[in-house]
């Protein structure tokens, strides 16, 4: 089995579960015994400033960042918090992707945010989406998702609203042209 973390697992168009629906999931890991990973294009219905007031983390009010959507990661533990960003070394406990993408889980990154340790650029999700061993291998067979080297400029530089679009423009073809049964002679 390859791995798939650190890619991006791309909805394909004739996906119709809500949850899914069009988005793009980043693979923060894949092994044997299953799968995690975040979806990076569905804002939750709450500002980053709304959370940090909720956990008592204070920040500046006149920053404009904090006006910025938290992203529903995933169907699964809801109230965790994970935080995707560039590589740095200075939070308790981090995972470092690739030499341009980190997930961090502790809190010391959430009260750094209105600092100059912050990250400068982030996306803070709530909740993740699992997979049981063999589950995703299974969804993948059934076409269900396309796969692609995760990209940090999707992740940090590309409008939510246009990254399931922009990640489908890099696998080099139409996805509208696709049809479910893709690969079933």
């Amino acid at each position: 089995m390859q791995s798939l973390q650190n890619h991006f697992l791309i909805a394909m168009p004739s996906m119709d579960d809500p949850t899914f629906k069009r988005t793009v999931t980043y693979v923060c890991e894949h092994n044997d015994e299953g799968a995690m990973g975040l979806i990076i294009n569905q804002p939750a219905d709450v500002q980053i400033s709304a959370l940090l007031k909720q956990l008592e983390i204070v920040y500046p009010e006149n920053d404009e960042r904090f006006d910025n959507q938290v992203f529903q990661g995933g169907p699964v533990a809801r109230d965790r918090g994970f935080v995707i960003h560039p590589p740095q070394d200075n939070w308790r406990s981090s995972l470092k992707l690739s030499d341009d993408i980190m997930v961090t889980t502790s809190r010391d990154i959430l009260e750094a945010l209105g600092s100059n340790a912050a990250p400068e650029h982030y996306l803070l999700t709530l909740g993740y989406a699992g997979w049981d061993a063999g589950q995703l291998e299974k969804e993948l067979a059934e076409n269900a998702w396309l796969t692609l080297p995760a990209d940090a400029d999707i992740l940090f530089n590309t409008p939510t609203a246009e990254r399931w679009q922009k990640a489908t423009e890099k696998l080099g073809f139409d996805i509208w042209q696709l049809g479910p049964d893709v690969g079933h002679a």
